[in-house]
C-alpha cells in the first residue's frame, strides 16, 4: 500500500513533508473547469474526486490516492488560477480590501472507496493600491495560484487576517485530509 498525491503543486507536496507522509506524486490528467454550474464547495469537490479518480486508474487497488482542488470565491465569482497578468491584476483588484472564502475539496481514493470533505477559511486582502497589485504581479508569484496570491510567500503581505485553517489557503487542509484518511485506516498521529 503506498500513498499518491494526484498533484504537481509543490505547497501539497511540503504540506505532507510536513506531517512526514511518504508519498509519490503522479499527476491527474483532468482539467479543472472553474466554470460548471454549482455551488463553489460542490465544485472543489468535484475536482478533487475528478483528479483522485483519474490517477486511481494508473494506480494498484490497495494504493491510497489523494485529490485536492483549491478556490477562491468572492461574491459567488470563483477565481482559480490567472491565465496571465491582466486576469491577476484584475482578482487582486477585486479581492483588496474585502473577505472572500477560500474552498478547498479533498478526496482520498482506495480501491473503490472514495471519501471527501472540503474546508473552508475567510481571509481578509488589506487595502491595495494599484501599484502595490502590479508590483506583486510582476513578481511572478501569483501566477499558478489560485486567486492570483500565495499566502506562504509574499502574498502574506497582502493579507489583513483569516479565519479558518492557514494550510487551506495554501492548498491542502491536514485535518480534514486527517480525517479522510482515517477512512481507510490511516492515522497520521
Amino acid at each position: 500500500m503506498g500513498i499518491i498525491l494526484a498533484s504537481s503543486s509543490p505547497r501539497r507536496q511540503q504540506l505532507l513533508e510536513l506531517i512526514g507522509v511518504d508519498f509519490e506524486v503522479i499527476v491527474s490528467d483532468v482539467e479543472e473547469d472553474n466554470t460548471k454550474d454549482m455551488p463553489p464547495h460542490e465544485l472543489a469537490l468535484t475536482h478533487a474526486r475528478d483528479k483522485a479518480v483519474d490517477t486511481a486508474k494508473r494506480a494498484s487497488n490497495s494504493d491510497i490516492i489523494i485529490g485536492a482542488d483549491t478556490i477562491v470565491v468572492l461574491d459567488g465569482q470563483v477565481f482559480g488560477k490567472p491565465a496571465d497578468r491582466a486576469e491577476a491584476i484584475r482578482m487582486l483588484t477585486a479581492l483588496a480590501g474585502r473577505e472572500h472564502s477560500v474552498i478547498s475539496g479533498v478526496a482520498v481514493v482506495m480501491g473503490q472507496q472514495v471519501f471527501s470533505g472540503f474546508n473552508t477559511t475567510i481571509v481578509r486582502i488589506r487595502p491595495l493600491s494599484p501599484a502595490q497589485i502590479k508590483r506583486y504581479v510582476d513578481s511572478g508569484e501569483p501566477m499558478d495560484k489560485a486567486g492570483a496570491y500565495a499566502i506562504q510567500g509574499q502574498g502574506t503581505l497582502l493579507v489583513e487576517s483569516i479565519n479558518g485553517c492557514y494550510n487551506n489557503v495554501v492548498g491542502l487542509p491536514l485535518g480534514t485530509l486527517s480525517e479522510l484518511l482515517q477512512q481507510v485506516g490511516v492515522d497520521l498521529l
